[in-house]
């Protein structure tokens, strides 16, 4: 049986990597749900006259639609899509991304016990670029690694080769949060 999730107290021993998603595991997703779910809504129904309701029913149908595809996280799929700039708006943004509570100290805390921490995510290079700025974590990382990069996002297979080839790590040896 392969066992999806960690013991509640992992043996550090047997791990030599962690690999951290950024989003939702680092920073707080109050600021990526703000952005898709109201900001780009409310500038979409700006810009285009109509009413807020329909372009959020638009607008889900198109996720949706883009769901589990490297296009669900690229920002110039979506700035050709509503014709928005989202790159600017996602700068404009920005004071509202935010660590989450206690992310910093336990990255730290696992960089005191020796291991290699790598930030594996799917954000756009340019998110991550501007998240990366605006909360100063960079320096914690051994590495940074956006899937669009590999072509591929995380949720496919491919990802995981191609991420092994990248930045070569035992699996058996390795935890991604």
């Amino acid at each position: 049986m392969v066992r999806i999730m960690p013991p509640a107290t992992p043996d550090w021993s047997a791990i030599d990597t962690i690999l951290l998603d950024m989003d939702g595991t680092i920073l707080d997703l109050a600021y990526d749900n703000w952005f898709w779910q109201e900001h780009i809504p409310d500038l979409v129904a700006q810009a285009r006259g109509v009413e807020l309701d329909a372009i959020r029913e638009d607008l889900q149908r198109q996720f949706d639609a883009a769901f589990g595809t490297l296009d669900w996280y690229c920002l110039d799929h979506w700035s050709r899509t509503l014709e928005l700039d989202i790159a600017s708006h996602k700068r404009a943004s920005r004071q509202r991304v935010r660590p989450l509570e206690g992310a910093v100290a336990a990255i730290q805390q696992a960089r005191a016990r020796g291991h290699a921490i790598w930030l594996v995510t799917n954000a756009h290079p340019l998110t991550l670029q501007i998240k990366l700025e605006q909360t100063g974590i960079a320096p914690l990382f051994d590495a940074l690694l956006s899937s669009h990069e590999l072509d591929a996002p995380k949720e496919h297979a491919v990802f995981w080769t191609r991420l092994r080839s990248r930045l070569p790590h035992e699996p058996a040896r390795s935890l991604f949060v």
